[in-house]
């Protein structure tokens, strides 16, 4: 018997022998985890829900009245000259300088994103009138539920969209925006959304590739941060909020570690052939 087709032979097409099986290999392409590497990495899941932890309850307080916009606008300012000096510092000026963007540029960038936002305010302040405050609510809550879905947490997958899931936080803070007091209210709600959800994921990125000890710190205590915040607003939701972080940063890693002993995917003769020759000539 031979492995064919192509001739006549005297059995059926699906006989095999007794060889058959003598090519199968298992978990060729298993990848083995360490428990620690994989809870560095869970830091991306844990940093983000923080982000939109402090930006809700952030929300919360400037809708109640104990939070002033200029205090918070303040504030923001300069966490972000803080954030942009560091963004530098952090590779001594290496990626700016591959990349050729000026600071001349970014300060242009930022007065024309904070004067057309500040212009457009008391548009998004009576944006949503029309609409009730609980479908405002509804939709901030999916806008903001999607934008965690589809945010790059640095997985080569088909559901990662990073332009997506920023567009769908800053339609939430809109969203959130419009149910403030004045329009003053929402300018400043919606520039730190951008903050929060475009710009302190880039400088999580350039800590987490460059230094990883500090990046594990700023995780630690922005979660802190975070817990700390939503304390003040419920103590319930922020024990719910640490069970959720302990569990995606600890228990998570654990129990995937503990599946891949599981994995058992076989490889043989019966996958598809993979042609791995150059074919481009016939092309021509």
């Amino acid at each position: 018997w031979q492995k064919v087709l192509y001739e006549r032979q005297p059995f059926p097409d699906n006989y095999v022998d007794q060889r058959f099986l003598e090519e199968l290999r298992k978990n060729v392409h298993a990848r083995q985890y360490q428990y620690w590497a994989v809870v560095f990495e869970s830091g991306a899941v844990v940093q983000q829900l923080c982000s939109v932890c402090v930006f809700v309850v952030t929300w919360w307080y400037m809708d109640a009245g104990v939070l002033s916009p200029q205090g918070l606008f303040g504030a923001a300012l300069a966490s972000s000259l803080l954030g942009y000096v560091l963004f530098d510092a952090i590779d001594a000026g290496v990626g700016r300088r591959e990349s050729g963007r000026t600071r001349w540029a970014d300060l242009k960038s930022t007065l024309v994103f904070i004067a057309f936002t500040y212009g457009f305010s008391p548009v998004l302040k009576t944006l949503t009138e029309s609409i009730s405050t609980d479908t405002i609510y509804a939709m901030s809550v999916f806008m903001l539920l999607g934008h965690l879905i589809f945010f790059d947490y640095g997985a080569n997958a088909a559901i990662v969209s990073s332009t997506l899931s920023l567009n769908m936080a800053i339609f939430a803070s809109v969203c959130l925006a419009s149910r403030l007091p004045r329009s003053l209210h929402a300018f400043v709600m919606v520039t730190f959304a951008m903050q929060i959800f475009a710009l302190w994921p880039m400088l999580q990125k350039k800590l987490k590739a460059r230094t990883p000890r500090c990046y594990v710190a700023v995780t630690v205590l922005f979660a802190l941060a975070a817990l700390a915040g939503l304390a003040s607003v419920s103590s319930v939701g922020a024990v719910l909020f640490a069970s959720l972080l302990l569990s995606i940063s600890c228990l998570c890693p654990y129990c995937l570690i503990r599946l891949q002993q599981l994995k058992d995917n076989i490889h043989g003769p019966w996958d598809e052939a993979e042609i791995k020759e150059d074919l481009s000539r016939f092309l021509t």
